[in-house]
């Protein structure tokens, strides 16, 4: 099962929804970072179930145990053992589903690879998997932040029909984290949260999209053909649970420009040598390989696949039956896939960051901080 993700910065979780515990093992971390359970304890805490009624009621502490690669405060460079206990785990809200397979959900497609699945709120294929993820991507946040000055920020950019307007340029995590939704755009915010508490109320669920940008990425970062910056971003954000879809840049907007219209024009920078391209409709990447100007992508998330609504569907045996899931489920994943998708792209960077230092060292030009660094 393709449970490890990247190749000099490598994290490999494990775990079931409603098993014993969660974990990830971290590979690749440079020695000397100042890490702390309470480190990554902030992320968690955003991604944590039962934060509100827009999220499932689940009722996790989510407390990390760091149980390897650290030692007075510091990593060591070994592989670090992230642990996070399941204490609200109801597998028994699952019976019925064992025999059944939830329309638009991973049951069927697990049985057909494996011939046997872990009914157990989809074991491996649950949303709770990312907390794993979560924990890694905090380790990441800090590597990058302190050794290179990136930052990275998500939001709820559109929540069914209803699109935020906000500037992804000025975006801070700050604003993000002032609703519940995770939403800068209060007007916007405030019609989301009141179409998914409807879609609540009324048994089903809602999709939408979340954005990111990565600022402080210096030119430089990504490998040409295969390994492409904006390839890596693709998989790692269409690998999260719910996740259908991809941009970068001006994404799919981009395809009803010309080229005149559509090339992003490069000019001189402040410095001596540099190089900047202020309008960024290529997202901060060029031939797969970062630009300097801030990295933007969006990813697209279908409603929540269990819903309490009566659907048809079959059991093992093929038989026609109908099925109205019980258990705690987010009637719309969008709020609490923002520190996930945050997550991803961290660990993305920190992976390409490793490897261009490996490649190139301090003598390429990427090293450099680009003159379009906009700091959070």
């Amino acid at each position: 099962m393709g449970s490890t993700f990247g190749r000099t910065f490598r994290v490999t979780t494990f775990g079931e929804s409603h098993g014993p515990a969660l974990g990830v093992v971290i590979d690749g971390c440079p020695p000397g970072l100042a890490i702390a359970e309470t480190d990554l304890a902030v992320d968690l805490a955003r991604r944590r179930p039962g934060q509100s009624l827009l999220a499932s009621q689940r009722k996790e502490d989510d407390a990390p145990r760091i149980l390897s690669g650290v030692h007075e405060g510091k990593t060591t460079g070994t592989p670090i053992a992230v642990v996070i206990e399941n204490t609200d785990a109801r597998p028994q809200d699952y019976d019925e589903i064992a025999d059944k397979y939830r329309p638009s959900h991973a049951d069927f497609t697990y049985d057909a690879k494996y011939g046997a699945r872990d009914p157990r709120g989809g074991g491996r294929a649950s949303a709770r998997e990312t907390a794993a993820r979560v924990a890694a991507g905090a380790i990441a946040r800090k590597l990058l932040r302190e050794r290179v000055g990136v930052e990275v920020v998500a939001w709820v950019d559109r929540v069914a029909t209803i699109e935020a307007k906000v500037a992804p340029s000025s975006v801070q995590q700050s604003e993000v984290e002032r609703t519940p939704v995770r939403c800068p755009d209060s007007d916007a915010a405030r019609k989301m949260e009141a179409a998914i508490e409807a879609a609540r109320k009324d048994g089903d669920s809602l999709g939408g999209v979340v954005a990111c940008v990565a600022r402080g990425v210096p030119p430089g970062w990504g490998e040409p053909v295969f390994d492409k910056l904006e390839a890596d971003l693709a998989k790692a954000l269409l690998s999260l649970p719910a996740a259908k879809g991809f941009e970068s840049g001006d994404g799919f907007a981009g395809t009803l420009l010309k080229g005149s219209e559509h090339n992003d024009p490069f000019e001189p920078g402040p410095e001596k040598g540099s190089v900047r391209a202020p309008t960024n409709r290529a997202g901060g990447i060029l031939g797969g390989i970062s630009t300097g100007e801030p990295v933007f992508v969006r990813v697209g998330f279908k409603p929540t696949a269990t819903i309490r609504k009566p659907q048809k569907t079959v059991d093992r045996e093929g038989n026609p039956t109908e099925l109205a899931a019980k258990g705690r489920h987010d009637p719309c994943v969008l709020p609490r896939a923002v520190p996930i998708v945050e997550a991803m792209v961290l660990l993305v960077l920190a992976d390409h960051w490793l490897r261009h230092e490996a490649q190139c060292g301090p003598q390429a030009r990427g090293v450099a901080r680009p003159s379009g660094d906009a700091r959070l």
